[in-house]
């Protein structure tokens, strides 16, 4: 069936119009999946005014570590290159393979990993003449104006090697084009990164080996890479790491040696070539060389690299012109469609219908729909998820079923490197109408938030006193201590999560649920502290942790990852709640203006931190929905020039174009600017409600799953027009700086009349604020 699905989209392609072809594969035109460019999002921002303190000394400047490699939406697979020597480097964040400024390629990548593509195994790399054994690599210089990617597509010219590299993939397998010049010693490096493992040459065509790290990859940790061309010479190495004496250790290296086993295992092909003779490779992976052999039978059969690209461009293509736009400049269009590209980095798919894979519980098991990973929910679940629910809500379906399935297997619904924020996937979807067994996730939903034993960290401790305590170290080194249990913000999240588990409780009739979760949901208020305006940490005995200076990013004491600042906004779910804890409106708006205008100039350093705008961090999650809080408090038009300068400043400001405001975390970063672009953003993303913005774009139209369009017309807009001054919404006066998902469900047109003043009179009544768990005094 795969095999078909790839010759029937290249079908489709070749009866199609054909546009202009490039020598590297590029294709010409306007269309958005020749718009994306995968490079946006791989490098650092590069004025220090919107950088912060970051980094410390020594370590690289967080980019959006996305990658720029082959790859389809939601793939198992991707075809990476890597300019990030991980062994040897200080990694920032996470093992992301590829860093944009870096000059020299040391490997590339197909598959084998786990979320993040420094994780990959093999790496594989062309060199010709002499060689060095990894973890030192062979690097080459390349050259950044020959770098090119699009969806499904890499191409770099490794200057060192006069040698072009060309990348794509199907979901499962990934495909390799070397073009070599003329020489008798053009080398494939074939390496099992860091623990190693075995490494087999068979025959003249195939390497195969398994990974030491078989818990990591998702695909498998079993690869076999089958050549186009028959090897001329090879033979297999191995670094001894064991043997400390001088430099990495000893190496063990045998011309003619066709098996091998140990720490950087792998092998070493050579072939002579003719000036521009291609040598194609192609990879997959599994849980058994047989199944790794299927998966290259049935997914990618031949040698021909322009079909594989073909259908991955078409996969593409049919997702990302699911939303149309006009107007807004050349570098706006590109940063869009690049952003909405990266948004379906995760989840990943897991095992295909029909495939055997191995469940949390040890069992292996047969796919009885498309199994995917896990979402991030800290990250992606604050926003990108509604992405997928407006676009894919069938992809959805599969993805709750999936985390349902692994809290069976495990007893637990999925929690997300901090916080419990599950239920918004669920409940959002259920906000939307999609349909799915909603109560038997909620059973587990449920369970998370009431058992002390389950995944949510010191839940005995909230339970009892309905907030989490912080450990103060001795000596209070504050700053720069980063430890601790993040309690203030945990509480924050927890009481987040309570709110939307109450309504979902109310929505499938448990009531007494529903008044248990919503009156934990107010649990926020114990840890905002009045005397300084701010949330705040608590020792055990309900003290206010002292001192405390509210710019300091403490990292995991009271606050996580984020600033008293910037964690201060942190109840979505009840905006006007904290609106009343800082006085009322007036006071409100006076503290949010505060926080966008006041300087960042901390002691202790947040490495995710970047991306300022005072002490606003676009480049991290607690505080991304800060921006759209105006709606509640009756001045909207500062959320509209807000989201405006955000766009324009803290995305491709750099001199490559490609920056991002810190760590992507698979998808969310980029979806705050696909959908901030297109005109709104979920502050609560369990609820159906879209707090409108400044939309870039004169006109946006959006494809609903369900077959309607959501269409977002801007008149008169332009960079200095960027204030609503009036509305309609299906001809009628929308008077309001939001919409529901019912308003659009069936398909909408919202048309905003935009100006170069605010219109102080639009969406500012007391009356028009976004729903909130907390009614506003009248």
């Amino acid at each position: 069936m795969r095999t078909i699905a790839i010759l029937a989209a290249g079908a489709g392609l070749a009866a199609a119009p054909l546009l202009a072809q490039t020598h590297d594969g590029a294709q010409s035109s306007n269309a958005p999946v020749d718009v994306a460019d995968p490079l946006v999002g791989t490098a650092p921002l590069d004025d220090r005014d919107l950088i912060g303190n970051a980094p410390p000394p020594g370590e690289p400047l967080y980019s959006g570590q996305t990658s720029p490699g082959g790859r389809l939406p939601h793939s198992s697979v991707e075809a990476s290159p890597v300019n990030v020597n991980l062994e040897l480097t200080y990694p920032n964040g996470v093992p992301a393979p590829y860093h944009y400024p870096n000059p020299t390629m040391i490997a590339f990548t197909g598959g084998g990993g786990a979320t993040y593509g420094g994780n990959a195994k093999p790496f594989i790399m062309p060199v010709v003449g002499d060689w060095t054994v990894p973890p030192a690599y062979t690097p080459s210089y390349y050259d950044k104006a020959r770098e090119k990617a699009s969806p499904g597509y890499y191409s770099v010219y490794l200057d060192t090697f006069r040698t072009q590299a060309e990348l794509t993939a199907t979901q499962w397998t990934s495909m390799m084009r070397f073009t070599f010049p003329e020489t008798d010693r053009a080398n494939v490096i074939v390496n099992l990164p860091r623990e190693g493992g075995e490494v087999e040459i068979v025959g003249d065509r195939t390497v195969r080996g398994v990974s030491a790290e078989k818990r990591r990859s998702a695909d498998g940790p079993y690869f076999v890479a089958e050549f186009s061309k028959p090897f001329a010479a090879l033979g297999t190495f191995r670094a001894n790491l064991e043997d400390k004496g001088w430099g990495i250790g000893t190496k063990d290296v045998e011309p003619g040696r066709r098996e091998i086993s140990g720490n950087y295992a792998g092998a070493y092909i050579t072939f002579a070539t003719k000036q521009g003779e291609q040598v194609l490779m192609k990879i997959a992976h599994g849980h058994s060389y047989a199944e790794a052999e299927q998966r290259l039978r049935e997914e990618n059969p031949g040698w021909d690299f322009q079909r594989v690209h073909d259908s991955a461009r078409a996969q593409w293509a049919e997702l990302l012109d699911r939303v149309q736009v006009t107007g807004g400049t050349p570098k706006q269009r590109k940063l869009f469609y690049s952003t909405l590209f990266q948004s379906f980095a995760s989840p990943r798919l897991v095992a295909e219908k029909g495939d055997t894979f191995t469940g949390r519980d040890g069992q292996v098991k047969t796919a009885t729909y498309n199994r995917y990973s896990p979402v991030p929910f800290w990250d992606t679940g604050r926003n990108q998820i509604v992405l997928l629910e407006l676009m894919e809500p069938e992809l959805v379906q599969d993805v709750m079923r999936s985390e349902l399935d692994m809290a069976r297997e495990s007893g637990f619904m999925n929690t997300s490197f901090h916080g419990d924020n599950a239920v918004f996937l669920y409940l959002g979807a259920m906000e939307r109408g999609i349909p799915f067994d909603y109560e038997a996730a909620y059973e587990y939903l449920r369970k998370n938030a009431t058992d002390p034993e389950g995944p949510r960290g010191y839940m005995d401790e909230y339970l009892t006193k309905g907030w989490i305590s912080d450990i103060v170290p001795e000596g209070n080194p504050s700053p720069p201590y980063a430890g601790g249990k993040a309690g203030a913000d945990k509480t924050l999240e927890y009481a987040w999560d309570d709110h939307a588990l109450a309504v979902m409780a109310r929505r499938l009739g448990k009531m007494d649920d529903y008044r248990m979760f919503l009156q934990r949901a107010g649990n926020y208020r114990y840890v905002f502290d009045s005397s300084t305006g701010f949330m705040r940490g608590r020792t055990e005995d309900g003290n206010w942790i002292s001192p405390f200076d509210p710019g300091e990013p403490y990292y995991n004491f009271m606050m996580k990852e984020a600033s008293g600042w910037s964690t201060l906004w942190l109840v979505p779910h009840d905006v006007q709640g904290l609106i009343d804890l800082l006085g009322g409106r007036e006071a409100f708006n006076a503290k949010l203006d505060e926080f966008f205008e006041t300087p960042y100039n901390p002691k202790g350093i947040c490495r995710d931190c970047t991306g300022m705008l005072g002490q606003y961090v676009q480049g991290n999650q607690p505080d991304q929905h800060a921006p759209y809080l105006y709606a509640w408090s009756g001045q909207p038009w500062k959320t509209q020039k807000l989201v405006r300068e955000i766009l324009d400043t803290l995305y491709g400001s750099d001199a490559a174009g490609y920056g991002y405001p810190g760590m992507d975390d698979q998808g969310a970063t980029s979806s705050w600017y696909a959908m901030s672009a297109m005109g709104f953003y979920p502050v609560d993303p369990s609820t159906p409600h879209y707090i409108i913005g400044s939309p870039v774009f004169d006109t946006v139209s959006l494809s609903m799953g369900n077959g309607g369009a959501l269409e977002i017309v801007a008149e008169n807009n332009s960079a200095e027009n960027l204030y609503i001054q009036s509305a309609t919404l299906n001809g009628r006066p929308w008077n309001k700086p939001w919409f529901s998902h019912d308003d659009v469900k069936d398909g909408a047109r919202l048309v905003l009349t935009m100006g170069p003043q605010p219109n102080p009179n639009w969406g500012s009544a007391l009356s028009a604020a976004p729903p909130s768990m907390s009614e506003p005094a009248r």
